[in-house]
């Protein structure tokens, strides 16, 4: 195992040259990053998720009965056994040729039966009041992050002169403020990590399971590696547009509509100049040439590089989303009368619409049809329909 340790932190691949693991020990005169320190993440990664679902329960529920947020979840379907049977069993989404089936079966028409399965997939969402505690609290802790990112960068010479990330490296104290802002971030991710796969499911979760990972990995690596100065300010450029994203939810959520588009429009702008402007020309221009020029070539610096350079792909794919939502709404003429998040939805959604609100009773080709809805009568005959088939989806 010493071998093995041995080999990973290997000087020559993590280090520029000249500098070693020892440079980085604490001395009388300094303390500086240790890796041991990261493990702190865990039990406080443990804690903050507590605290989330007391805030989520005393503070952010009252909240939200109090600004009257819609309790009920989607509407639910109709119960129907040989539906359900499929719908637990085989596909959420039915092909084209189960949908005649089931049809001939049930009796229904197709349409009726996508509504059902459309209506029994969102039953498992969740309510609009759990959207409204989970996006109140990520506001809350990004709000409180990035505000104290931003009084501890202000007194710091690296934020308008960001070749002092690297001046005097490796020598470069770890002061208390940094520590803390470094932990309570990483715990945070970590605590997101875990939480993502209970969390309320969009379409875009594999992106933000890719973000999630990478974010980890950098905090991580630039502790250890004191490239900390840097890394403080990526973090606090980050937080920024979460906070105005979580907002203006919140806002959708209580049905501000006007507080809604003028949130999400601020949130477009921020993302757009902070992710696409800021991050590459203050962010990548430090770490891929001022440090090159500072510190020399050595692999590590090429780790980290490419994993920020993942990041920065992601802001253009999220940037997409973003200009895609806004350019339908304009495209179709609802300027000054639209909403942009149910817009968003589209990319980025956890409960399916239908363009048709009809009622919940399915309309039936025979007045025999409700004879095989709710009874199990037609049990026997659904063998050809629970076959396995291709799933597809309707939007």
């Amino acid at each position: 195992m010493a071998g093995i340790l041995a080999w990973f932190w290997n000087e020559r691949f993590w280090l520029p040259h000249n500098v070693t693991w020892a440079d980085l020990k604490n001395t009388e005169e300094a303390a500086f990053p240790q890796a041991e320190e990261l493990y702190l993440a865990f039990p406080l990664a443990f804690c903050i998720f507590m605290i989330r679902l007391v805030f989520e329960r005393f503070i952010a529920k009252p909240c939200a009965l109090a600004l009257k947020v819609q309790a009920n979840g989607p509407q639910k379907a109709q119960p129907n056994a040989i539906l359900e049977k499929v719908f637990t069993a085989i596909t959420k989404h039915p092909d084209e040729k189960r949908l005649e089936g089931l049809s001939k079966q049930l009796d229904w028409d197709v349409r009726s039966i996508q509504r059902w399965f459309r209506q029994r997939r969102n039953q498992e969402k969740p309510s609009t009041l759990t959207k409204f505690c989970e996006s109140m609290w990520k506001f809350t802790f990004y709000l409180y992050i990035f505000t104290y990112g931003v009084r501890f960068l202000k007194k710091v010479p690296w934020l308008w002169n960001t070749r002092q990330c690297w001046a005097g490296y490796p020598y470069q104290p770890l002061t208390p403020d940094t520590h803390y802002y470094y932990i309570v971030e990483l715990s945070f991710y970590w605590s997101l990590m875990f939480s993502q796969f209970i969390d309320i499911k969009r379409k875009d979760f594999s992106i933000m399971f890719t973000h999630h990972i990478v974010t980890i990995m950098l905090i991580n690596i630039s502790y250890i590696n004191n490239w900390i100065r840097a890394g403080t300010m990526t973090l606090c450029l980050h937080d920024l547009a979460d906070v105005v994203l979580e907002a203006a939810k919140m806002a959708n959520y209580c049905k501000y509509q006007k507080l809604s588009d003028f949130l999400f429009i601020t949130f477009a702008v921020v993302f757009i100049v902070s992710r696409l402007f800021v991050y590459p020309f203050w962010v990548l221009n430090t770490t891929l040439f001022e440090m090159y020029e500072a510190l020399g070539n050595f692999p590590a610096m090429w780790i980290l590089n490419i994993m920020l350079l993942i990041l920065q792909i992601l802001h253009c794919l999220w940037s997409y989303l973003i200009l895609k939502a806004a350019y339908k709404v304009i495209a179709k003429g609802k300027a000054g009368k639209w909403n942009p998040l149910h817009v968003v939805k589209d990319e980025r959604s956890d409960v399916e619409s239908s363009s048709d609100e009809e009622d919940s009773v399915p309309r039936s080709k025979t007045p025999q049809s409700l004879t095989a809805t709710n009874g199990t009568g037609g049990t026997n005959g659904t063998n050809g329909y629970l076959t396995s088939g291709t799933c597809s989806e309707e939007h």
